[in-house]
């Protein structure tokens, strides 16, 4: 099972807000919302999303506020303005503070759908060039194709699909707090959490194969009330 693709979709007008959310769960997206800037930003520090659709006239902080917030952090994420404002000022002003796309008010549904479609799907494709075959922690070198740990004196521990699958998501975002719900969905796809213990199992297993001390740990770490995190500390 494919875990959906995510969209966070900034909005303060509740009719709009909830229309757009109906149709675009019924393409099978999963659609978090906001409906000021900065509670958008507070859940974009939180969530990883596929896409960012950002009306510009929203309380708190605008939709182009927000946009330049979130490129400072993430440049990747694809970025859709709207909004109401189409002016070709506005529609410039947009594009550089990062949107991908820039859609005005009143808009034909069947057009959005077909753009938000074309700007996930672009998203992925750049995910797929990010791939990697293997990643090295200290004197360890994980293969994820084969689901192999070689080690320094030429012993490999081989590692189950799971135990690969959230080195590889931590690694992927290394330097980021990952929460529970995003390993849930890479890790496990499916939306009963396993129980805290059972991350926590692997992540002592993760620090047993690669911290020099397990009790102060440098590469992986557990924030508490969020998820866990992978830091690569350059060797000495």
């Amino acid at each position: 099972m494919q875990a959906k693709q995510r969209i966070l979709l900034v909005e303060d007008e509740e009719h709009l807000l909830e229309a757009i959310k109906l149709n675009l769960e019924l393409e099978g997206y999963r659609v978090t919302t906001a409906t000021d800037g900065k509670k958008a930003l507070k859940i974009f520090k939180e969530e990883r999303f596929n896409l960012i659709i950002l009306d510009v006239m929203i309380p708190e902080i605008d939709g182009f506020q927000v946009a330049e917030t979130i490129r400072l952090q993430n440049t990747e994420v694809p970025i859709m303005f709207l909004t109401a404002k189409n002016s070709s000022e506005d529609r410039i002003t947009g594009l550089k503070k990062g949107a991908d796309d820039y859609l005005v008010k009143p808009f034909n549904l069947e057009e959005l759908i077909l753009r938000v479609g074309n700007l996930i799907r672009r998203g992925l494709k750049a995910d797929d060039l990010k791939e990697f075959n293997s990643y090295s922690i200290g004197d360890k070198t994980i293969y994820f194709n084969s689901y192999e740990l070689h080690h320094a004196d030429g012993t490999i521990t081989s590692l189950t699909k799971k135990e690969t699958m959230l080195l590889k998501l931590l690694i992927e975002r290394k330097n980021e707090a990952v929460s529970r719900e995003q390993i849930l969905e890479t890790v496990w796809n499916y939306d009963v959490y396993p129980s805290t213990r059972t991350i926590d199992n692997f992540i002592l297993t993760f620090r047993k194969y690669f911290e020099p001390d397990q009790k102060h740990p440098v590469f992986f770490h557990s924030i508490r009330g969020v998820g866990y995190k992978f830091t690569d500390t350059p060797t000495v």
